[in-house]
Order: structure tokens, then C-alpha cells, then sequence
């Protein structure tokens, strides 16, 4: 077998089995002689013509999903859609998904996390616990419930290193004579004798016993709700900071466990259990603050994901209720809206990758087909009925401009800041040229449909108006009519999603040794090879409609409370379209890149920009002017000079960059440098003249 290069420049000869010939995306090296070690994800070969991409997964449903990663016209997506049993991942991310509720070997626990937790929640629970504790003295008969909150205002204020136990009568007299040969015996005539003299005293109805339940109902009455409101603060403030969750778990558990016990039940001990004692740990907590928390996923959702979901139904309520803007100014209300787009991107990504992962090829396509785009599109008509109902085209502009941010972002900023974090991690990325160069040419071809119409514009103007040879010196005037080019607007739209499906029959079908992407036996012993997944189809399809609902409604109030912005903003109108209302929506799409080019898997990184601005061309702008044709809202398909030369440079420049299949931080920051000095042209630049 022929030497095989590896990533890192690493040249090793072997004569193994191609099953066992794997290059491992996170440059795992390859032990001579030896068989690889064995994990889950991409892992690429390079023989010097083309890449041999090889998907190890958890189970069936696991490796689709990192399969349709690699096909042209298939969103990118990084998360997991299938559970990952906690067994085979790190000792970080276990302790991540931990209950807090065992005892290890403990580090140093004066930390700067530890401290903050004492500077911005310890404090004033500890004083919460302390008035508390006083009001149950003064009560009297809840003296034993002021006593627990003496000792976890105690434990509050500093709890690391400390363990909260449920100890028993029997485990403490076990404590207490450890060294008798008889004490389980001497423990059992104890208990026997005290089970007779309570079934006495109840059927007396001592006072003892009346005494137990009313201390209880005072403990719930007035302890317990007070306490409830401060942990329940207390765990809201310090789940939303996602890096103090361990504080959030500690909160939640104290309130639904430990407040309900008995007070006698509830023993707090330093460092470790007490040897001897057969107990129950209930809470023991090492450590306030944990930057893995940003991996952190409830049903596959990331925990960023979920806590902006409240902001999505807090702006659409003050959006749709505070219609006069009384209590909410109408910049407040855009900046929500916009922001509500991120989450919501978020669920339909995590929708589509779930039902391409558990469906075949063509069900897949249609899905990313549809729904791939419906971020943009929904905030473009949206945007172009309120501008059609107002009588003005300042929209139909900012709708031009976020199509043209969307494309500079993705083509440049994406896989430019990949390759930066993934560059200062790896020395050096390679990928496959000629998959990108599919890319490449479709690129070429989309910046060339949308600029042709433009181009032929101005040729029929000027030269009607001029001589031939001063044509190409002269500018197009403003009230430009777009009449005469119509049935070439048309052409253009026909072709443009032409080029789409064919680029997809080359890539998917005819040629579709050039990704030779192969699926490795899969490894999961559960629900026949399929694995748990997170979303069942019917689920994410649920998901998809929903979301996309509440993104209609979103992009609806982000266009209804823009227009202040543009009149009273002395940014050009052009800036804001290119900046805010294109890459808000891809900032997911962005942390995909960044964690792929973090595994170095750089290929991916390119092609999540690059597969978005390629629908950008060929699928959105076709698909406006078909909306256009059958419900007229003035859009034209006229990009302004500045749209059409920022698009044309970008895409040379990037084509140029991607010819050697070598990626590395360099390369990286020329392509944000460009993307920096195109949004500085657009920020001097002025507002164009329908706003």
C-alpha cells in the first residue's frame, strides 16, 4: 500500500487493511504497527490526489448526520441529534452533567470562581438563611428548623469542600459504637423498643407528636417559601450566567431535597463522609465556576439556545402588546427581536439535522432545501411587505444589503475566523481543494447571475442616452427603470436554481468520489443500532413549523421598529444590513465553523459559509423574484455598485486563498481583514437615496 501523508506532514508506510487505515481529525497520531485507537467522528486520509473521510459514530442515526455534513447542499451541524451515554464521554463532561452529590479528591478550592460565587451569591443567602433561622427561634416550636438554618447559613456562605448527608438513628449509633462487636444487634433491641414506644405515644396523641407536625407546618408556612424565593433567585441568576450552573444545581437540589427533610435527617460534614457511617450524600459541591459549561446541552439544545427562549416570548409579548411604545422604546424592541432570531436559528438548524439524520437522501434534500434558508427569507418578505405597504423602497434596499452582508460573511468572515482559532490550535489544516473548488465555481456562477442583470442595465441605459464608446464612463441615473431587463431577470432566475440542482447531481451522484466519504461499523448496543435520539421526526418537524412561526414573527416586529433607526441613525443604512440584520442569523452557523476548525476538521469550517452563500445566490434572491412575480412588492433585482464590486472581490479573494488545500491563521486573518475593510467602506458609504 502506498505511503499515506498525513495532516501534520507525518509520512507512514504500513501494509493495514483499509478499515483500519484512519487519519483521526484531531491528529491523533498513528502508532507504527499498531492499531488505532478507537473513538467517534471524522477522520481523513490524504494519498496525495484526494481525501478519504472516515465516519466512526455512536450509531446509525450519528454517522448519517456526520455523513450529510460532508454533502453539498446539506446544513453543517455540529451538536449531537442522538444521547451520548455519559460512560464513554471525559471525566469533564461527566462532571458537567453531575448531580453534586458525591464525594471525590478535591484540589485547591480557593479559587477566582469560588470567590466570586461568595461576592455574588454566598453573602446574601447565607443572610437570608440567617433571618430565617432567627423567625423559627422566636416561633419556638419550629426551634428544630432554625437550627438546620443556622448550619446551612453556615455551609451557604462557603459550602466547597463540604457535604450535606442524610443521616439516620441507625447510621449515627453505628457511628457512635464503631468498635462493638454487638452493636448491630444492640441496634436492633433499640430500634424494636423505640418503633413500640412511638406507636404508644401516637395513640396517645402525645404533645410530642402534635408538637412534630405543627413545627413542620410552620417550617412550610413561613421558613420554607421565604427560603424558596432567595434559592429560586439564586438559581435563576446563576443559570443564565451558564458558567456558574454548579451554583444552580446546588440551589435546586437544596430547595427540592434538603428543605423537605426531616431537620434531624440533614448532617453537614468537611471534606469527606464520616468513616463508619452508611449514609447519603446529598449535596457536595467542589467548585462555583466551570468555563465547560458552554458544551453544556439539554435534549441536544445548547444551554446559550435555551436561555434566550424566554427572550423570544418576552419580546413577542411587549412587541404585540406595547404597540404605542409606552413602556418600551421602539430600539429596544428591534435589538430583541433581532437577538430572538438566534435562538430560534438555533431549534431549525437542530430540526433539520434531525430529520436529514433519520431520513434518506431525498427526503434530507428537500428538508435543507426548504427549510435551510427560511431564516433569511423570513426577514426579507417580511421586510418587503412592510416596505410595499409603506410606499417606500428603503427596504427593498436593506433587503439587498443583507443579502449581500449574508454572502461577504460567509465567504469571508466565517472561514476566516475558523482558520484563526483553528490555526493557533493547529499548526496547519489541510482540505480537499476539489470539493471546494464545486464551491468555488458555483460562487463565480451566483455572483455572476446577480450581477449580470445590473450590468445589462446600465449598458441599455447609458448607451441609449450616449455615445458607444463613452458607455462604460458614465453612472446610471437614480429613477433607473427596470422594464426592459424583465425577461432576463427571469433567465437568470431559472438558471441560477439549474446550476443548484446540477452542482448537487455532481457532488451527490456522479462524483461523488471526490469527498469518498465512508461509513465505518457503527458501535452502539442500544435501540438496534439506531440510538436514543434527542428529536424524533415528528418532533422536529413540530419544532421546524413552530420556530419558523415564531421567526415570522420576530422578523415582522424587527422590520416594524427599524424604520426609527434608519431615519434618526447616522450609520449608513447600508452598514446596518450588512452587519446586524445579515450575520445575526448565522451566528450559530458561526460556532459550528469554530468548533470544527477547533477538531480540525477545517473542510467543514469552509463549507458552512460556503454552502450559505451559495443558497443565498441561487436559491433566496430566485426565490424572491418569484414571490415578486406573483405578489408585486417592488423588488428588483438592481444591486448598487458597491453590493456588486464588494461581492466580486470577495470571491476572488477567497477562490485564491482555497487553491493550495493548506489553511493556517495567516490566510485566516488576510480574508477578516478583507471582510473588515469592506464593512469600513460600508459604514463611510452613504445611505442610499430611498431612505
Amino acid at each position: 500500500m502506498e505511503d499515506l501523508i498525513l495532516f501534520s506532514c507525518l509520512i507512514v508506510s504500513s501494509s493495514w487493511p483499509d478499515h483500519f487505515i484512519h487519519l483521526f481529525g484531531n491528529l491523533v497520531s498513528v502508532p507504527s504497527g499498531g492499531t488505532t485507537p478507537c473513538h467517534y467522528g471524522e477522520e481523513v486520509w490524504q494519498d496525495g490526489s484526494s481525501l478519504r473521510t472516515t465516519i466512526r459514530a455512536e450509531n446509525e442515526v450519528e454517522a448519517n448526520k456526520l455523513a450529510n455534513n460532508y454533502r453539498f447542499g446539506f446544513r453543517k451541524w455540529k451538536s449531537h441529534v442522538t444521547e451520548r451515554p455519559i460512560e464513554d464521554r471525559s471525566d469533564i463532561v461527566r462532571e458537567l452533567y453531575s448531580e453534586l452529590n458525591f464525594v471525590r479528591p478535591q484540589g485547591s478550592l480557593i479559587t477566582c470562581g469560588n470567590i466570586a460565587y461568595l461576592i455574588l451569591f454566598g453573602w446574601w443567602i447565607s443572610l437570608a438563611y440567617l433571618l430565617v433561622c432567627v423567625l423559627m427561634f422566636l416561633t419556638i416550636i419550629g426551634v428544630p428548623y432554625g437550627k438546620l438554618c443556622w448550619k446551612l447559613s453556615c455551609y451557604f456562605l462557603w459550602p466547597f469542600g463540604k457535604s450535606i448527608l442524610k443521616v439516620t438513628v441507625m447510621t449515627v449509633l453505628f457511628h457512635i459504637f464503631p468498635h462493638y462487636v454487638c452493636a448491630r444487634a444492640f441496634v436492633c433491641v433499640c430500634m424494636c423498643v423505640c418503633a413500640c414506644l412511638l406507636a404508644c405515644l401516637v395513640s396517645c396523641a402525645v404533645p410530642c407528636w402534635v408538637q412534630c407536625r405543627v413545627s413542620t407546618y410552620v417550617w412550610l408556612l413561613l421558613g420554607y417559601p421565604l427560603l424558596g424565593l432567595i434559592h429560586s433567585l439564586a438559581c435563576f441568576l446563576s443559570w443564565i450566567l451558564v458558567f456558574t450552573i454548579p451554583v444552580a444545581k446546588m440551589n435546586a437540589r437544596t430547595l427540592a431535597i434538603i428543605l423537605l427533610m426531616p431537620p434531624e435527617d440533614v448532617h453537614i460534614h468537611r471534606l469527606k463522609k464520616p468513616q463508619g457511617c452508611d449514609s447519603q450524600v446529598l449535596l457536595c459541591c467542589y467548585h462555583a465556576f466551570n468555563w465547560y459549561y458552554y458544551k453544556y446541552t439539554l435534549d441536544g439544545i445548547n444551554v446559550f439556545a435555551v436561555n434566550l427562549l424566554p427572550l423570544v416570548i418576552t419580546t413577542l409579548v411587549v412587541g404585540y402588546v406595547d404597540t404605542e411604545n409606552q413602556f418600551v422604546s421602539s430600539e429596544a424592541k428591534f435589538a430583541a427581536a433581532v437577538s430572538s432570531i438566534i435562538p430560534l436559528s438555533y431549534y431549525i438548524g437542530m430540526g433539520i439535522a434531525s430529520i436529514s439524520a433519520q431520513s434518506n437522501f431525498a427526503v434530507g434534500a428537500v428538508v435543507n432545501a426548504t427549510f435551510g434558508s427560511i431564516t433569511e427569507m423570513t426577514f426579507y418578505i417580511t421586510a418587503l411587505l412592510r416596505g410595499h405597504k409603506a410606499g417606500t423602497k428603503c427596504y427593498e434596499e436593506i433587503v439587498k444589503a443583507a443579502l449581500t452582508g449574508t454572502l461577504l460573511g460567509c465567504i469571508l468572515f466565517i472561514p476566516g475566523i475558523s482558520m484563526i482559532i483553528g490555526g493557533f490550535k493547529h499548526r496547519e489544516q489541510r482540505f480537499n481543494s476539489r470539493s471546494a473548488g464545486v464551491s468555488s465555481a458555483l460562487l463565480f456562477i451566483s455572483v455572476g447571475g446577480k450581477s449580470m442583470n445590473t450590468h445589462a442595465q446600465i449598458h441599455r441605459h447609458i448607451c441609449k442616452h450616449t455615445q458607444r464608446n463613452t458607455c462604460a464612463h458614465r453612472q446610471v441615473p437614480r429613477d433607473i427603470q427596470s422594464d426592459s431587463v424583465k425577461p432576463l431577470v427571469y433567465t437568470i432566475s431559472v438558471l441560477l436554481p439549474s446550476a443548484y440542482l446540477i452542482g448537487l447531481i455532481f457532488t451527490l451522484k456522479t462524483h461523488s468520489h471526490i469527498y469518498d466519504i465512508q461509513v465505518s461499523d457503527v458501535h452502539d448496543h442500544h435501540q438496534g443500532g439506531h440510538g436514543t435520539v434527542h428529536w424524533s421526526r415528528l418532533r422536529a418537524l413540530s419544532v421546524l413549523i413552530m420556530a419558523t412561526l415564531l421567526m415570522a414573527a420576530c422578523a415582522d416586529l424587527t422590520t416594524e421598529h427599524i424604520k426609527p433607526i434608519l431615519d434618526h441613525s447616522s450609520i449608513s443604512q447600508y452598514f446596518i444590513g450588512v452587519t446586524v440584520l445579515a450575520m445575526v442569523p448565522e451566528i450559530p452557523e458561526i460556532f459550528n465553523g469554530i468548533q470544527f476548525a477547533l477538531q480540525n476538521n477545517i473542510s467543514l469550517s469552509l463549507e458552512v459559509g460556503n454552502c450559505i452563500a451559495v443558497q443565498v445566490c441561487m436559491i433566496q434572491i430566485p426565490l424572491l423574484i418569484l414571490f415578486n412575480t406573483f405578489y408585486d412588492v417592488g423588488f428588483v433585482l438592481l444591486f448598487s455598485d458597491l453590493h456588486l464590486w464588494a461581492s466580486i472581490f470577495s470571491v476572488i479573494v477567497v477562490n485564491y486563498i482555497f487553491m493550495d488545500g493548506k489553511s493556517d491563521y495567516f490566510q485566516g486573518t488576510a480574508l477578516v481583514v478583507v471582510y473588515l475593510i469592506l464593512l469600513a467602506l460600508y459604514f463611510f458609504a452613504p445611505s442610499p437615496h430611498t431612505c
